[in-house]
């Protein structure tokens, strides 16, 4: 397994994220929005610092070899919180670790329960399935996500 290390999004080279977050594999699966150019990042790194300043919500990078390969955190959903996870596709293997690193997270900052959205392009995923509390489809600024609500141990 590779070593992941999670650091503050203002702690990592912006150029390195900037690409990431435009890559079209990554794109597929978020709503869609326009590339990200230097002024829409900064813009976009500001709400999620401010995000991760609010109690209960914790946002990182994820990198690999110091390599900034994704994001992940728990952000704050209309009163509840829920997962994000954004990873570089040559990296998406280390999607259930961060999942687990998020739990542990969650179980830190008191969550009772957290919930997870993936976009209607992505397959149901059975372990999150077995899991949950409840499993259903949401509508987020006109996308189809399905949703898992999961209790945090």
């Amino acid at each position: 397994m590779k070593n992941i290390e999670y650091k503050a999004l203002n702690q990592v080279n912006s150029e390195q994220l900037l690409c990431l977050l435009n890559k079209e594999k990554i794109r597929t699966h978020l709503m869609e929005h326009h590339l990200f150019d230097r002024e829409s990042l900064q813009a976009w790194l500001n709400e999620k610092m401010k995000i991760d300043s609010k109690p209960g919500c914790r946002i990182r990078t994820v990198l690999v070899e110091e390599q900034c390969v994704g994001w992940c955190g728990i952000q704050e959903d209309k009163g509840n919180f829920e997962f994000a996870i954004i990873l570089d596709d040559c990296h998406w293997g280390l999607g259930r670790k961060i999942f687990r690193d998020l739990m542990v997270w969650a179980k830190e900052l008191g969550h009772q329960t957290v919930s997870i959205h993936f976009l209607h392009t992505r397959p149901e995923y059975q372990f999150l399935r077995k899991m949950a509390k409840s499993v259903y489809k949401s509508e987020i600024q006109g996308n189809t996500f399905t949703t898992y609500t999961l209790p945090v141990d």
